[in-house]
């Protein structure tokens, strides 16, 4: 295999751990964000569970309510930010790795020609011994 091939392949497979990094980052961030939803949902659903045993926080739960709605619409606007983020770098892994396997397919290629080249010319080395050897 070539320098410049192996140079290439070196920077594809690089770029490519730097993008599975920067997803595995993203998948993170997301689970924890559905997680922080989850638990806005639970929480919600305890206070109303308190307001209907207690008339005093029965008064109070529209605040909390207008508080949870608020919050959970920003939890869920970060989850789609975060899912078109994800969808961005599962496209960008994916024309990386494309890219990978075609330095990787140029490199055999190459490899296989030179090979081919040299049994050529071996070959040619042999047949014309073989003249030689004939003639004499």
């Amino acid at each position: 295999m070539t320098k410049w091939a192996k140079s290439l392949i070196r920077i594809s497979t690089f770029e490519v751990e730097t993008l599975q990094k920067r997803l595995a980052e993203v998948v993170t961030r997301r689970t924890h964000v559905e997680m922080k939803v989850a638990t806005l949902d639970a929480e919600f659903e305890l206070e109303c569970v308190k307001a209907g045993n207690d008339v005093g926080m029965a008064y109070s739960l529209n605040a909390y309510k207008r508080g949870f709605k608020l919050r959970r619409d920003a939890a869920i606007a970060d989850l789609e930010l975060l899912a078109r983020e994800e969808d961005g770098v599962r496209d960008q892994l994916g024309m990386a790795f494309e890219d990978l396997k075609k330095f990787e397919h140029v490199a055999e290629v190459t490899k296989l020609r030179r090979e081919a080249a040299f049994k050529k010319a071996e070959n040619a080395a042999l047949d014309e011994a073989a003249l030689r050897i004939k003639r004499a």
